[in-house]
């Protein structure tokens, strides 16, 4: 029997200059609007402000230039409030986009943001709807215009945590493919891993349905084709479309499915490294995407995860007859050619690797793995990645 529940973002607006036009898009949810902006590109920011000014929105820029705190998310409520602001746009990156989502609920919602944090905080329910929040994303890869989670980090705990509520979808998203030509190589190729690793993990968890399936798939195969056309050439608007759509088919995809063992180290390994988070999720993916077959082959070889794991070999090499191998060779080739930084690069010590282990084995994404990987395969995980 098949049984799921799906939700995505409101309205979205996708297409090369679409962002040109926010002014008259956003016109329906107020005349002050507070710009969570994430990207030091002050071209970027006149599109979007030009388009505001021409439909009579007043607007204030928050610059942000880090992943969202919990003190950065209260200094901004501060601000948001001052203002009397009657909405926010998240512009930038996912964390901008999360910074942009968190302050949009808890600005409606009474209390310290710690009442509604897991693991670190309350985690009480939050009760009332946010203020619009519209995503305009700058970067192909987290896919946060169409999640109903903020990741923060809880600078006392040291330890990322999500904020999270089915009320936190953007009202609105704009994906302009246009807005990603300037990005650099290095994140181009950090945030397009992390969203193929969003169209993977979902496609083989344990809460995967037609709808995620069929997004996934699409995804997988524009990813694959286009993230290193992107990296070589970031002009090339037809392999940075391709990259847009993936990222955000990669969003609704994790959004209503669930994620898996990659996201489950990345989570605890954020908290603890001066990283960016697709950074981590492009070092892990390959390693774990091995690990998972193995350990399917030898301990649930009737899995309905296995098929799926030899379809996305298949999607990636864009080769009918490919085999395990070759989608994890093509995998492991495709982070070496992006020059991904290994784990040791940002000062992770093998002392830590038992208490990432613990982390990671209760994070809500490892609930989502095909399989319980075992404490000797985590280790091993790390261990290479190292």
């Amino acid at each position: 029997m098949i049984n799921f529940d799906f939700m995505t973002a409101n309205r979205i607006i996708f297409g090369p200059g679409t962002s040109k036009k926010i002014g008259e898009n956003v016109k329906p949810f107020g005349n002050k609007a507070l710009i969570i902006s994430g990207i030091p590109d002050d071209h970027i920011d006149l599109i979007i402000t030009k388009s505001l000014q021409d439909a009579g929105i007043k607007y204030f820029i928050r610059k942000i230039g880090t992943e969202p705190t919990v003190g950065m998310i209260e200094k901004t409520i501060e601000e948001f409030l001052h203002y009397e602001c009657d909405f926010v746009i998240g512009l930038g990156g996912g964390s901008a986009i999360d910074t942009g989502k968190a302050v949009a609920i808890l600005a409606n919602n009474p209390g310290d943001p710690y009442d509604y944090l897991e693991v670190v905080g309350k985690g009480k329910r939050l009760i009332n709807k946010p203020l619009p929040c519209i995503a305009v994303p700058t970067t192909s890869g987290t896919g946060s215009e169409v999640t109903k989670n903020a990741v923060l980090t809880a600078e006392e705990f040291g330890v990322k945590v999500s904020l999270r509520n089915a009320f936190m979808l953007p009202v609105l998203a704009i994906i302009d493919p246009e807005l990603t030509l300037s990005l650099p190589p290095e994140i181009t190729a950090s945030t397009g891993i992390d969203a193929l690793t969003q169209l993977i993990e979902p496609f083989v968890s344990n809460r995967s349905n037609p709808i995620t399936d069929s997004l996934c798939r699409e995804g997988i195969k524009r990813a694959a084709r286009s993230l290193p056309i992107a990296f070589q050439d970031g002009q090339n608007i037809n392999a940075r479309q391709d990259m847009c759509i993936a990222s955000l088919f990669g969003g609704i995809a994790l959004a209503n499915a669930r994620l898996g063992a990659v996201h489950g180290f990345a989570a605890p390994l954020g908290g603890l490294l001066k990283a960016p988070h697709g950074a981590l999720c492009a070092r892990l993916l390959p390693i774990v995407f091995e690990i998972n077959i193995t350990a399917l082959l030898n301990r649930s070889p009737e899995s309905e995860a296995l098929p799926r794991f030899l379809e996305i070999c298949k999607l990636i090499t864009d080769h009918p007859l490919a085999t395990f191998q070759n989608g994890i060779d093509w995998l492991l080739n495709l982070t070496k050619y992006v020059k991904i930084p290994s784990l040791a690069a940002y000062e992770l010590r093998r002392d830590d690797f038992r208490i990432l282990v613990e982390n990671a084995s209760k994070s809500s994404s490892m609930q989502g793995n095909p399989i319980q990987l075992e404490e000797d395969e985590l280790f091993k995980i790390l261990e290479r990645a190292f």
